[in-house]
């Protein structure tokens, strides 16, 4: 099944289906008569005799210098081969897919003077399976994304390596091998497909995707380790969170108190129990929990946006005017990042809180040192609990702001820059970080609350640890732990883990 991008209309439910499926999309052919339109100004700009930026001049610095009418050609070709300057690992798969998907949004605009051509060679590669391939290093997220996305462009002029049908080969191989011919750029075309964010946005936004994954996940976990210390629901009450008023706090204690449900441990000790109040990490879950919920939200608004803009430069104004500005500039992009990742780090960290809590026999409510029935004679969780630290303090580091980091380029031309693509970049490295705190605190949740029989957990609950027991057995003897951290991390990532009957789903949307 092919997908239709709308430009100006792209969702984030569609942008994450897109993301995630690997299926083929094409460009609503109604945006064909805005991208004609504005080729043929850039036409008509390249045939005439005033100086216009990246038409018939040089480049950044170079900007003064005019460029006869017979090299207009070879100046994007080579603007596309000297630009092709990045390093590093190159971006998945479907992160590429994902950079094309919103460079097409972008030119589908009709205001980056491309001509019809450029689409149809975006479209063909995807529905041939050929992605660029795109070193991650190079960008600072100023004058666009311009190494990476020129590494995007030389493939589709035949330059550069792709992964064609999940080999890697020349570019020029592939498009033999599916009958494509190189692109031949025109004028403004190469500036047009380099200048841009689309590769921040797209690094930005697949890792909102599986943050989100990981938020809804860390309220499940939290759940568990709540029933494991034999935490009371009362600080879940709706009052409290509607007396605040913050949404991702309301929310996080309304599906905190669905998934607390019908609980036997909850009730076992609502009278009797010496202690008055449980530790933050426990009580106030809905206020750390639900701040990073809005906080992830607020990005996803930023990211939506910027998917669905038009960030080259220059542009075709609707009067036919092309003007220089500095839609390429990706300060949003670096703040969201930036947001996101306080957002992932503040989750890690209080879980990680209640993983200290649930391995300690000084605070976990009777529950065995470690979570081990034989503590001394085995060490139990003992080092997972250590893990879970290192990966908390890595996140702590990587959580500090890169939007505030600045350097100038290009002889001082562009010299204030946002630093959004490592900023985004790194976020998947927080994330992995995240899905392996989570994963402890899913193991030890499960393992105390087990041990809490016969009093028995929620209905709600009982699903969440045997999706658990599926990929982790119960903790008796002590054994390697690594494979079972392993499997939990790919279960957290799994929106299965969140999904329950009778608790309300939560979503991205800002409404």
């Amino acid at each position: 099944m092919t997908a239709m991008l709308t430009p100006g209309a792209a969702s984030l439910d569609a942008l994450e289906t897109l993301y995630r499926s690997g299926a083929a999309f094409t460009l609503d052919r109604a945006a064909r008569a805005g991208i004609d339109w504005s080729a043929d100004e850039i036409a008509r700009a390249a045939a005439g005799e005033a100086p216009v930026y990246g038409v018939n001049t040089g480049f950044g610095k170079l900007a003064s210098v005019r460029v006869g009418h017979d090299e207009l050609a070879q100046l994007q070709r080579n603007l596309i081969l000297s630009h092709s300057a990045g390093t590093g690992a190159p971006l998945s798969p479907e992160v590429t897919r994902l950079v094309m998907a919103l460079k097409l949004l972008s030119l589908g605009r009709g205001a980056s003077g491309v001509r019809w051509t450029v689409i149809e060679q975006i479209e063909n590669f995807i529905a041939a399976d050929i992605l660029p391939v795109i070193p991650a290093q190079g960008s600072v997220g100023a004058s666009g994304d311009l190494a990476p996305l020129a590494h995007m462009t030389a493939a589709l002029i035949g330059e550069g390596y792709v992964v064609h049908r999940g080999m890697r080969k020349s570019a020029c191989d592939a498009m033999a091998a599916e009958n494509l011919e190189p692109l031949v750029l025109s004028a403004k075309e190469g500036l047009a497909m380099i200048n841009g964010t689309q590769v921040s946005t797209a690094l930005a936004l697949s890792a909102l995707f599986d943050a989100w994954r990981l938020a809804m996940a860390s309220v499940t976990t939290s759940a568990l380790s709540i029933e494991a210390a034999m935490g009371t629901a009362a600080p879940f009450h709706a009052e409290i969170h509607s007396l605040r008023g913050h949404r991702g706090q309301i929310e996080t204690a309304q599906r905190l108190r669905e998934l607390l449900d019908g609980s036997q441990i909850i009730t076992s000790h609502m009278e009797g129990d010496e202690r008055v109040q449980d530790p933050y990490c426990l009580r106030c879950q809905p206020q750390v929990a639900g701040a990073c919920l809005d906080l992830l939200r607020q990005a996803a608004m930023t990211l939506q946006t910027e998917a669905n803009a038009v960030t080259d430069n220059p542009l075709v104004l609707a009067g036919g005017e092309i003007v220089s500005g500095g839609n390429f500039h990706a300060e949003p992009v670096a703040f969201a990042a930036d947001q996101m990742a306080i957002a992932l780090s503040e989750l890690g960290s209080i879980s990680q809180r209640r993983i200290a809590l649930l391995v300690d026999p000084a605070l976990s409510y009777g529950l065995p040192a470690f979570l081990t029935p034989k503590p001394g004679l085995n060490s139990g969780l003992m080092i997972a609990e250590v893990t879970s630290a290192a990966l908390m303090s890595e996140n702590k580091a990587l959580s500090n702001p890169r939007s505030v980091d600045s350097t100038p380029t290009s002889a001082n031309q562009e010299d204030h820059v946002s630093m959004a693509c490592h900023g985004a970049r790194r976020l998947h490295e927080m994330n992995d970080n995240l899905s392996g705190i989570i994963a402890v605190e899913a193991m030890a949740g499960a393992q105390g609350v087990e041990m809490r029989a016969p009093l028995e957990t929620s209905p709600a609950l009982k699903t969440t640890i045997a999706a658990i027991r599926e990929r982790c057995a119960p903790m008796g003897e002590d054994r390697i732990l690594s494979d079972d951290i392993d499997a939990l991390k790919k279960l957290v990532r799994d929106p299965a883990m969140s999904e329950h009957a009778g608790v309300t789903p939560l979503t991205l949307s800002a409404a």
